[in-house]
């Protein structure tokens, strides 16, 4: 993987994206839509995206914890925070394998090596997902569905993993059998390496902290949903925001388990079809809130994350430090469904 052809998925990413929200439109119908977008309370858009605001500054909380854990030291908060929001800009590549410029942005600039950052993405995807098990659990028995498969899958899922990486016995033996295929056993040491890192961001308390800090900044983007419902004229109370509680998690784990570039198609599927079901809404008023919340809760972040690396690339370059676009050093993920 290299920035170049990083670049060229997250074009092809956004042409999917758009086209996405040309098919919903259609669904919903164009003329309906558009009247419901008038309709909107658009003075609440600019609180809603400072409650998105709200979750991408507690994962950074997260993301300075991760640097903590695994010994980065003598980095300014400020490229910090430049490094953490350019992964944002790279959420919609194929099973947000753009995250991983985090690792490769630390390294130029801090000389962190990429096996020992990078199991800071497993670590945030994961603590996520339990997040997001936490939050919708209660719906999947309230509301009656047929999502219970999802949950299970990712319940199962992390567990497996956590198991994994703890046990050091069964982690070296995988490391061990990785080793004995010729073209793996150079990179036996870099295995070790990421394994020590994941070792220890996945350490008891440290898990249960941030699974913690995810279900609170998690529920910012609850927030979000439920405050574009309002604006949508749906009546406010506690029946709403649990059910908002329910249909934005249960559909972003879904979308987790597709392999969809930031979960396309999928989580715009399970919001306004949960949305149609448990809301009783209009598959107009479904649509406009799923193109709303999405908007807000997705393509924000990514439009941050690039205002963030043009910005970081270009004071690099004043500095003399150019990013190489052909580099293959940027990492692949381990888990693109997490």
């Amino acid at each position: 993987m290299n920035l170049a052809n990083l670049r060229n998925r997250l074009l092809i990413s956004m042409l999917l994206g758009i086209v996405v929200f040309a098919g919903l439109l259609a669904y919903g119908d164009f003329k309906e839509v558009a009247t419901s977008f008038e309709e909107f309370k658009w003075w609440l858009f600019p609180l809603i995206l400072l409650v998105t605001s709200g979750n991408y500054l507690l994962r950074f909380v997260k993301w300075e914890y991760y640097l903590a854990q695994i010994g980065v030291t003598g980095l300014k908060r400020s490229d910090s925070f430049l490094i953490y929001f350019s992964g944002l800009g790279m959420t919609v590549t194929p099973g947000k394998v753009g995250e991983w410029l985090k690792s490769y942005l630390l390294r130029e600039m801090h000389g962190t090596p990429l096996t020992r950052s990078a199991p800071i993405l497993l670590a945030e995807r994961l603590t996520d997902s339990l997040a997001l098990l936490i939050i919708c659990a209660f719906g999947v028995i309230a509301f009656a569905t047929n999502t219970w498969p999802i949950v299970v899958v990712i319940a199962v899922g992390s567990a497996v993993a956590i198991g994994v990486s703890r046990h050091r016995p069964t982690s070296h033996g995988i490391i061990r059998f990785l080793g004995r295929f010729p073209l793996l056993q150079r990179f036996t040491g870099h295995f070790e390496e990421f394994y020590e890192s994941t070792y220890t961001l996945m350490e008891p308390r440290g898990l249960v902290l941030m699974t913690v800090l995810s279900v609170a900044s998690w529920f910012f983007e609850v927030l979000a949903y439920y405050l574009t419902l309002i604006g949508l004229g749906v009546d406010g109370g506690t029946d709403t925001m649990l059910k908002a509680a329910f249909i934005l998690p249960i559909s972003t784990l879904a979308a987790a388990l597709s392999f969809m570039p930031g979960g396309l198609l999928v989580a715009e599927i399970g919001i306004t079809g949960l949305s149609r079901r448990l809301l009783d809404l209009s598959k107009t008023t479904a649509t406009v809130g799923t193109v709303i919340v999405r908007l807000a809760t997705l393509w924000f972040g990514v439009i941050l994350g690039l205002i963030a690396f043009a910005y970081l690339a270009r004071r690099l370059g004043n500095q003399g430090i150019t990013l190489d676009p052909h580099d293959t050093t940027l990492p692949a993920p381990a888990d693109p469904a997490a």
